[in-house]
């Protein structure tokens, strides 16, 4: 998306234009229907050309805020950077390829996480690093 395009125009408008166009009438119906689809995978999907991955954030955010549905949002940010980043889940072995890839997952997590639930992911985080979930996981 080096182009600019993404930026051009009505995003929104463009955005939920897509989402219907394909038989959803929001975009975290549209998500839910891909839950380990990366957020770049999902703009790729709405529009390789002119939609972008953190245009798909905004909106899941704005969606989420609107049902009082922020946790679930977190939620489902952090299923979809593990997805991206640690694909087969937690690894059986945490070398430092391994300690990389989730860094690099829990590190995208915070990164897009709402101020108003960053103690959360804090702790979430914390608790992972702590007792490690088992192989595979999520």
């Amino acid at each position: 998306m080096s182009d600019g395009r993404a930026w051009q125009g009505n995003v929104r408008a463009r955005l939920y234009e897509r989402v219907r166009e394909r038989g959803y009438d929001s975009l975290t119906a549209f998500a839910n229907a891909r839950p380990t689809a990366s957020l770049a995978a999902l703009a790729d999907e709405l529009g390789k050309d002119d939609i972008a991955g953190v245009q798909v954030l905004s909106g899941l955010l704005a969606e989420a805020e609107q049902r009082k549905q922020v946790t679930r949002f977190v939620r489902d940010v952090l299923v979809r950077m593990f997805s991206q980043s640690v694909p087969d889940g937690w690894p059986t072995v945490m070398d430092d390829a391994n300690r990389f890839k989730v860094a690099e997952a829990l590190g995208s997590w915070s990164a897009y996480t709402p101020e108003t639930h960053e103690k959360r992911v804090e702790q979430a985080r914390a608790a992972l690093r702590a007792t490690p979930p088992p192989p595979g996981w999520p």
